[in-house]
């Protein structure tokens, strides 16, 4: 039976940090299909509740305990938020510039990124995407306090309470999280494209059950293709992607378009973090993003 080892170089692992916020606005039959950037954004504190333990006792000894139901709820701290977000703030917006409070509050959907690091790539180890549905929003208070010699900008802040929804094969919940150290990067590039866009559609936040999907079918083979986004997505769905651009080359990947990709587009390989970013110049791989 092997030792335990404590603490070994490479497994030092930690999260910290919150970024790439993004909102997303239900239609009438429930579906996330817009996504909105939410800038400013400063602190996501995730506050599950309910999974309390009840006792109950027979034949004079502790028989049992039953659990109560957990719920999920958070509270979302920032120094604006997006216009799109005042309709889930109980604002109502009768002519442009124009505010009137204490107005119905909506259900709205969340996904905010952390990072995971290591002892040695550090913050560029990789990251946790969190998806969170059903939310609504609570009044909270706001002060405004004269500007003096050690001026602070306003922190807004929001409590956040959850609806669950349907997961095939699974109890209903209200967040997803998908680690990128460890999904298959094909799932991964597919999910990234749908929550922050592609250049050609829409963000929107995918239901649990299409979230899943996108990676049970990992591992199919390797990709043989690459189509442009920020990032883009390898072809066919579910391939396993390349280490990074040395290996694309070598894998003969084609690159949709074939002309050189605008600035910002770039493929994520299977490699963590930027050493695994690569882009098509219209005629070769290169790492990094296209200047």
């Amino acid at each position: 039976m092997p030792a335990l080892v404590w603490d070994q170089t490479g497994e030092r692992f930690y999260e910290t940090g919150v970024d790439h916020g993004v909102l997303y606005i239900p239609d009438a039959q429930g579906v996330y299909g817009m996504g909105v950037a939410w800038n400013g954004l400063t602190t996501v504190t995730e506050s599950p509740t309910g999974a309390e333990a009840s006792a109950q006792y027979a034949d004079n000894i502790k028989y049992l305990n039953l659990f109560s139901a957990e719920e999920f709820g958070a509270t979302i701290e920032a120094f604006t938020y997006p216009d799109e977000f005042q309709q889930f703030d109980g604002l109502g917006v009768p002519s442009e510039g124009v505010v009137i409070g204490q107005q119905a509050r909506g259900v709205f959907g969340l996904s905010y990124r952390t990072r995971h690091g290591n002892d040695i790539q550090g913050t560029e180890y990789g990251y946790k995407i969190h998806m969170v549905y059903g939310c609504q929003a609570s009044p909270s208070e706001k002060a405004y306090n004269t500007i003096n010699d050690s001026p602070e900008a306003i922190a807004f802040s929001w409590a956040v309470t959850t609806t669950p929804v349907p997961v095939t094969g699974y109890k209903p919940t209200s967040l997803i999280v998908v680690d990128s150290t460890t999904a298959d990067a094909g799932g991964l590039a597919s999910l990234e494209a749908e929550l922050y866009g592609n250049g050609s559609g829409t963000a929107n936040l995918p239901k649990p059950d299409d979230i899943i999907a996108m990676f049970e079918g990992a591992a199919s083979g390797p990709a043989t293709g690459a189509t442009a986004g920020t990032p883009g997505v390898w072809t066919p769905s579910g391939s396993t992607a390349p280490a990074d651009a040395a290996g694309a080359t070598s894998a003969g990947i084609v690159a949709t378009p074939t002309a050189a990709w605008t600035t910002g587009q770039y493929m994520q390989g299977t490699t963590v973090g930027t050493p695994g970013q690569m882009y098509w110049d219209g005629t070769g791989w290169v790492a990094g993003q296209a200047p």
